[in-house]
């Protein structure tokens, strides 16, 4: 169990898709909130004579159940184990965020970031541990829409066959920025009437917030949004429209929505928060533009849309995605094998 469902912001933390798209053996075993659960968790991994024990670590809420288990099999797995760090401190943190984080790192040997941003941030917690980097694969798996066209989805929206689709993608929350790309489409659409904005993603900030926007500002022909999880049989129905995929983050360290769009060869446009920019490369899989800004929204999206008339961007990114970092993890995990028993 991951969080007490009091403490979920969305509608359930459970993966609804009915299509599992890759399944490995595994066996869930951790109570997050339970700490007899840790002691019997501990012992069950000790049992195992594993060559790496590898704690994946993306909130600080994890912070306690972390440093029992890991504190308990440490003797068992010296220099053997490893912390996934998607995230070093979540994008809304706190106080009580760093200190909890401090705690859940404490017993590792090693880490494994997949960003240059959070592997700098962790110097300042790793002392001598190693860092080891790698990247978030491309997503290319989820384009199982058959013979469905993007100027057929765009009509699905109701948007005109001949409508240029900008996509916000994912859980809506407040650092990702939704507001400011609110904000900015008005400028957009007097730059250019046929640009359209499709939103799909579960909501936990206030749907009304959004609609409110939406109202105020008269863009309801301008925009389709959708709240609700995307399960993964649906994905492809909100990709395939789109020409843009946008990230207006406020901070953010990498993103998987990033990915999803390389995996469907459609060029992004980022903020320069956290690691983001680091996977883009500018005018040739998309643009960086500056965050918390309306006005640069408005005038990265006008400029792709320009620059699409002369460069091939579904090309670029083709290639780019064949020289994603995740392909080598075998590789870097046996390397990470080897150095635990030097």
């Amino acid at each position: 169990m991951l969080y007490p469902s009091f403490l979920f912001p969305g509608t359930t933390q459970y993966d609804r898709s009915e299509t599992n798209i890759k399944k490995a053996p595994n066996e869930r075993l951790i109570n997050s909130v339970n700490p007899f659960n840790w002691f019997s968790v501990a012992n069950r991994i000790k049992e195992e004579k594993a060559d790496l024990v590898v704690f994946d670590w993306w909130q600080p809420f994890f912070g306690p159940c972390h440093r029992v288990i890991s504190s308990l099999i440490k003797d068992t797995y010296k220099n053997k184990i490893l912390f996934i760090t998607e995230n070093y401190i979540s994008h809304e943190g706190s106080f009580i965020d760093h200190t909890l984080t401090k705690i859940g790192l404490k017993n590792a040997s090693s880490f494994l970031t997949l960003s240059a941003k959070v592997a700098e941030e962790l110097k300042t917690t790793a002392g001598d541990r190693k860092i080891y980097r790698s990247e978030l694969p491309v997503y290319d798996c989820y384009q199982t829409g058959g013979d469905v066209t993007g100027e057929e989805a765009k009509v699905s929206f109701g948007f005109p066959r001949d409508s240029k689709v900008i996509l916000f993608f994912g859980y809506v929350r407040k650092y990702k920025g939704l507001d400011l790309l609110l904000d900015a489409m008005p400028e957009i659409i007097k730059q250019d009437p046929s640009i359209k904005l499709l939103v799909a993603g579960e909501f936990y900030d206030e749907f009304e917030f959004y609609r409110g926007i939406i109202k105020k500002l008269d863009l309801s022909s301008s925009i389709y949004m959708i709240n609700k999880f995307i399960s993964n049989e649906e994905v492809y129905k909100y990709y395939e429209p789109a020409d843009l995929v946008i990230l207006p983050y406020r901070n953010g360290t990498q993103s998987g929505i990033l990915n999803v769009a390389y995996g469907f060869l459609k060029p992004v446009l980022v903020t320069r928060v956290g690691g983001l920019a680091e996977f883009v490369d500018e005018g040739k899989s998309g643009f960086v533009i500056a965050p918390d800004s309306p006005e640069a929204i408005a005038e990265g999206v006008i400029k792709y849309f320009e620059a699409k008339e002369s460069f091939n961007f579904p090309e670029y990114i083709s290639q780019k995605v064949s020289q994603n970092g995740f392909n080598d993890m075998p590789l870097l995990f046996k390397e990470i094998i080897e150095d635990a028993v030097k």
